[in-house]
């Protein structure tokens, strides 16, 4: 603790709270396995690359491991603040943006210039830090190492760690508990080993991840995608079917039953990162009005994108001759325009009064896409498609999305907008499930005026931005297109005000009522009389 003179009268320590030795040896732990990355980057020669590999990555997790053990089964159940607006890390100061700069740092190398990671062109041999990784992914899949199987590795490993201790700091919350384990148990399995196995078995099928559904997965559709699953016979044309269902029929269903909650907060990896280690980082999510209006605009364009982009993608390798295969550029196009015509006609005619004032935006958000998606028909060539080579605007989407917003901007400002970034600002998945979500989802988030203390936890723990305080206050059900149900301000809230429901779509979005007490509606209770 500091021996300066603190003048502050908060019943809450001002000062950040100090590490225990056992805390300290954990992190000396954690930074020696970290430091033999470092070395394997400047292709250092290690006398057993799989040792320590396994040294290294054996050290972080047990460093993490230990700190959280030691850090919060010395305490009582329950969540405390423990000062995080008082340390540097977790509150945008100095160690905040030199991790941040670190972060964004190994995004960009990873993406555009994995050779300083030590990739070898053009069949030569890995070097560096990635050869460090051979001995891993030769035993899982009979290959060496790429990037992204080291980027793979960390990311497993970090939900693993972090999600232990996310467990051990939730541990008051059952339903933290089992939703950790799940994410932890989906990037292992379906993530992370699944299509090694994969691999293994047909290494001729292109790379699949089952849990990731499009947008996500917007490669599924590409060409060489498409060739390498139908040419793998029955297996090829099961997954591409599963694609295509998870779209249409599971994901809809589900969003229907649970909400968003059960990818978001459950199945997804982007999420499941952003719960586990992410986690000191929740509250520095903006809660701010512009912020909530910057977040709308800002994830249906990127929609809008992905949809016209996708739409795009497929369209090029389209012919016009119906005789070659019936479907041709023309009526693939007429069935994407009436598809979304559909939706918006049914949206218009059955919710419009729940969308109240932001119809008006989801038609300007049609209508540019049926607008975008004439223009790129009507002025495409076999070669270019919006003016642009067809095979610049493919990549376009993986870069510009898939890329830069998702991993250098989503994850590697973590210390700075918060761990949802990406989720809240540019996932055009987690716009789809909110649409669905909004619509015609049972889930909401129910909460007990009378009891509110407006302490502040709840809205200060929600990584999504949202200001759960406000609707708490006021008795609100909380029925948001970018709540991702991850429970944590029901965890977080000392009186139990907040309650996580699926039920019945009868009052599930009350904006205009106060509710009081026990969750009544004092006005049907008079009409009623």
């Amino acid at each position: 603790m500091s021996n300066k003179i603190n003048h502050s009268m908060s019943i809450a320590k001002p000062d950040a709270v100090d590490i225990s030795t056992t805390q300290k040896i954990a992190l000396s732990a954690g930074i020696i396995g970290l430091f033999i990355m470092v070395l394997a980057l400047f292709n250092t020669n290690f006398p057993s690359q799989g040792l320590f590999l396994v040294l290294a990555l054996g050290l972080i997790s047990a460093g993490t491991i230990v700190y959280s053990r030691d850090a919060y089964l010395t305490k009582l159940e329950g969540v405390k603040n423990d000062g995080v607006w008082f340390k540097s890390i977790s509150s945008r100061g100095l160690w905040g943006w030199i991790v941040g700069v670190i972060l964004t740092t190994f995004y960009i190398i990873l993406y555009f210039f994995p050779s300083y990671l030590g990739l070898g062109i053009d069949g030569a041999e890995n070097k560096g830090l990635i050869a460090l990784f051979d001995p891993l992914s030769k035993l899982l899949s009979g290959r060496p190492a790429s990037q992204w199987f080291v980027y793979g590795t960390l990311y497993t490993v970090a939900i693993l760690a972090f999600g232990y201790k996310f467990i051990l700091k939730y541990r008051h919350n059952r339903y933290q508990q089992i939703r950790t384990i799940s994410v932890m148990f989906f990037q292992l399995g379906f993530a992370f080993l699944i299509p090694e196995f994969m691999y293994v078995m047909n290494n001729d099928l292109p790379y699949y991840d089952l849990k990731s559904v499009w947008p996500l997965n917007y490669y599924i559709f590409d060409e060489w995608s498409v060739k390498g699953f139908l040419s793998n016979g029955n297996i090829g044309l099961a997954l591409i079917v599963f694609g295509i269902l998870s779209i249409f029929v599971i994901t809809p269903i589900l969003t229907y039953k649970f909400g968003k909650r059960w990818y978001c907060s459950w199945v997804c990896g982007c999420g499941g990162l952003a719960e586990t280690a992410g986690d000191s980082f929740r509250q520095l999510s903006s809660k701010k009005m512009s912020a909530w209006k910057l977040e709308r605009w800002l994830i249906h364009t990127v929609l809008v994108f992905s949809v016209v982009m996708t739409t795009a993608m497929i369209y090029t390798y389209l012919g016009y001759d119906k005789n070659n295969f019936w479907l041709t550029r023309s009526v693939f196009i007429s069935l994407v325009i009436a598809f979304l015509t559909l939706i918006f006609v049914s949206v218009m005619v059955f919710k419009r009064h729940e969308l109240g004032n932001d119809a008006k935006y989801g038609a300007m958000g049609f209508f540019a896409t049926i607008a975008l998606l004439l223009l790129m028909h009507f002025t495409g060539t076999i070669d270019q498609l919006f003016y642009i080579k067809s095979g610049t605007l493919r990549s376009a989407y993986g870069l510009y999305i898939g890329s830069i917003f998702s991993g250098v901007i989503g994850t590697g400002f973590y210390p700075i907008l918060g761990s949802r970034a990406w989720c809240r600002f540019g996932c055009p998945m987690a716009a789809i499930l909110g649409f669905q979500q909004r619509l015609f989802s049972k889930f909401r988030i129910t909460t007990n005026g009378g009891q509110c203390i407006s302490c502040g936890n709840c809205s200060n723990s929600c990584e999504m931005g949202i200001d759960v305080r406000a609707y708490a206050q006021k008795g609100e059900n909380i029925v948001r297109s970018s709540c991702v149900g991850c429970g944590i301000c029901s965890a977080v809230c000392p009186r139990g005000v907040l309650k996580l429901e699926n039920d019945s779509m009868d009052g599930r979005i009350n904006p205009t009522e106060i509710l009081l007490g026990n969750d009544v509606n004092l006005m049907d209770l008079v009409n009623k009389k």
